[in-house]
């Protein structure tokens, strides 16, 4: 894993070239619009007055990653994905240039005030944008191109929790990750392993449908697009759900709503609650930024889901 610099500084330093020899068009303004766990996005308004959006990754090969993604995402969703224009790498650059969405994302307090009302028809769009996906499935559990498991928790188990918890126990030995909250993990562990393995179909997810990556007209707030998938894969459809917690999500009620449109199983709140904590550490073993406001949330959460898996058993 090779980690890359993708300061604003670098990268506005070398984007308008990159555009120029790929694009043939110069970059005439360049505008900081965003990040997530592993990149920076720029809007960059083009010679020919076209906008795109430019993506600057912290590590090698993931523009090629979710350019893949978001091609295979967006032919099996009528809701509108970003389209790649092209991506590029040297050794110290990785970026992926897209079409520029309009709109907000839902992260935005003006939509977290709508209504109660308004939120519902629109937690019901989003969900039946996401059913499009979910309504596709697969022989094996995996990577979109090379799934190879045939069960969901052999897969979970084999390429993340596992090497997960070894690399966070390391880190928290080396005082860089909390004893208690990796205590916690392999408690919970404990108890994940011991729950009935449902019989589940691998189903395509977006994978980080959180309300970053959700975006809406600011007028009306109706659904305009998703963005930036990361890791998707083929998957037990539970494991598409906890993105919908993080951040304020439950103001939208968009992981209830899901819920009571395709139902739930006894241990789906936990086992939503787990996977969230665990992929919340998990970003401290992938040079991912790491926001002690949304880690806590997702362990606060574990922990009452723990809690009441207790008093079950």
């Amino acid at each position: 894993m090779t980690i890359l610099d993708n300061s604003d500084k670098h990268l506005l330093s070398v984007l308008p070239d990159i555009i120029y020899k790929k694009l043939n068009k110069k970059a005439e303004q360049i505008k900081l619009i965003g990040g997530g766990n592993y990149g920076k996005v720029y809007k960059v308004l083009l010679s020919d007055s076209e906008a795109i959006a430019v993506k600057g990754y912290k590590i090698q090969g993931m523009q090629h990653e979710e350019a893949y993604q978001l091609s295979f995402l967006a032919k099996n969703t009528s809701v509108k994905m970003p389209e790649v224009i092209f991506t590029y790498e040297d050794t110290d650059t990785a970026i992926l240039a897209m079409s520029f969405i309009k709109g907000q994302n839902v992260l935005n307090p003006a939509f977290i005030l709508k209504s109660k009302a308004k939120k519902q028809l629109f937690a019901e769009e989003v969900i039946s944008g996401m059913l499009q996906w979910h309504n596709i499935t697969n022989d094996k559990f995996g990577d979109l191109d090379n799934p190879l498991y045939d069960s969901w928790y052999e897969y979970y188990k084999k390429e993340k929790q596992e090497p997960w918890l070894t690399d966070l126990k390391e880190l928290s030995d080396r005082g860089k990750f909390s004893k208690k909250k990796i205590n916690m993990l392999f408690e919970a562990t404990k108890i994940f392993d011991k729950l009935p393995q449902e019989n589940t179909k691998p189903v395509l997810i977006h994978a980080d449908l959180n309300i970053m990556n959700i975006m809406a007209d600011p007028k009306t707030f109706k659904l305009i697009a998703f963005i930036d998938p990361c890791g998707s894969i083929w998957a037990d459809r539970e494991y598409d759900l906890f993105q919908f917690r993080n951040m304020w999500g439950d103001a939208y009620g968009l992981y209830e709503t899901y819920k009571r449109k395709c139902g739930a199983c006894e241990f789906t709140d936990f086992r939503v609650a787990y996977y969230g904590a665990m992929l919340e550490a998990s970003m401290r073993l992938k040079g991912g930024h790491v926001i002690p406001l949304w880690e806590d949330l997702n362990f606060s959460r574990l922990k009452k889901e723990m809690n009441k898996i207790k008093e079950k058993m």
